[in-house]
């Protein structure tokens, strides 16, 4: 991921793997991040499937004539520009650091407005985000702003400490 033209693909239903397939076979670099989903079937084996982690979504880097190619697959609903790309980049870097540590993520679709926190130990010791209040647990959710879309992770309150508003801004 770098600092590069960023588009917000919107593929249509169910179209995000086959659009992907499509993105590798031209050597248009792109991102969608998928999460495995093990469930065990009737005769008792387990089957890992993985999960587009943002369902019709995929990001595409890459100028006019990328987007373009990605429109002529045929599975692209519709293309956005991206327009904060250096907060774009932070915020799928940090999930994909959450994916790659095999904790269990949940899919949260729409941000919750609440207090901006920093994790100040344990394995997410740094990480910033939102708070999400749910019945007898705290998550920290980890957020594409731009999406509104992001996962959360369960955490004790004893882990977190309150960013004031002017680190809250700086960080943004």
């Amino acid at each position: 991921m770098d600092q590069r033209t960023w588009w917000l693909v919107y593929t249509r239903s169910r179209q995000e793997k086959q659009l992907m397939r499509h993105l590798r076979v031209a050597g248009l670099p792109h991102y969608a991040p998928q999460i495995a989903n093990r469930r065990r079937s009737p005769a008792g084996r387990i089957r890992i499937t993985y999960q587009p982690l943002f369902s019709n979504y995929v990001f595409l880097c890459g100028e006019e004539e990328a987007r373009y190619k990605a429109v002529c697959t045929g599975c692209v609903q519709s293309v956005a520009p991206i327009e904060d790309v250096a907060h774009f980049v932070s915020d799928l870097r940090q999930i994909q650091a959450l994916i790659d540590m095999n904790v269990p993520l949940t899919i949260e679709d729409r941000i919750q407005p609440g207090q901006q926190v920093r994790v100040k130990s344990g394995v997410f010791a740094g990480y910033e985000g939102t708070v999400l209040q749910r019945t007898q647990e705290t998550r920290l959710l980890v957020a594409v702003r731009f999406m509104e879309r992001g996962v959360s992770v369960k955490l004790d309150d004893c882990q977190l400490e309150v960013l004031s508003k002017k680190t809250a801004e700086a960080s943004e």
